[in-house]
């Protein structure tokens, strides 16, 4: 994601990242169904109408995270390199994400981003959320691999095996090994799994 340019913009992200920190922090400490939207505000220091500016939801405060990925898969496969197939372009963007150890992939052993995927996958309203941008991405994906039930078909299997891969790949973590340890396992898995979808 591009950093904001001029002062009103970088004002607006500095906010939209106090609350956004002030929500990760009290929903980990204390669970998601426990901290209020008030208990937010006054810990970001911002009036409730001014949070839900930046947040149309609690459950967007800690799904924001997910939505910076938003129709990433459409991207990459909108600007590959020409005579590069969209699974190749998509499975080469996983693998650089795992290298990352970017946390969407799952492959990331920080103890802030384990208990946040387990907030997510263990909260039903969360999870709820989660499956509605993944539909929207599953539509942004179909949209750029062409038209038709084929193109659809094709995005859902692709968007579900990142999201198995991925899942699978913090389960491991949370299970106490370590992103370096997870690694290999995970590039193999990723390379199967993306052989197949061929």
């Amino acid at each position: 994601m591009s950093e904001p340019t001029g002062l009103r913009a970088r004002k607006k992200a500095r906010t939209r990242h106090a609350i956004a920190d002030a929500a990760i922090s009290l929903f980990l400490e204390r669970g998601f169904d426990r901290v209020s939207v008030n208990d937010i505000a006054a810990a970001a220091e911002v009036s409730k109408p001014t949070l839900f500016r930046y947040f149309p939801t609690k459950e967007d405060l800690v799904l924001h995270r997910f939505a910076d990925h938003l129709g990433e898969a459409a991207r990459v496969v909108r600007d590959r390199e020409p005579g590069v197939e969209p699974v190749t372009a998509l499975h080469r963007h996983f693998r650089a994400g795992l290298e990352r150890r970017d946390p969407v992939t799952g492959l990331n052993d920080h103890p802030e981003v384990v208990a946040f995927h387990r907030l997510v996958f263990s909260t039903p309203s969360l999870a709820g959320r989660l499956t509605q941008y993944m539909l929207e991405d599953e539509e942004a994906l179909a949209g750029a691999l062409g038209e038709g039930i084929q193109a659809r078909v094709r995005a859902a299997q692709v968007l579900a095996v990142q999201r198995v891969l991925a899942r699978a790949n913090w389960q491991k973590i949370a299970d106490g090994r370590t992103a370096h340890d997870v690694h290999p396992e995970a590039v193999a898995d990723a390379d199967q799994a993306f052989r197949q979808l061929r």
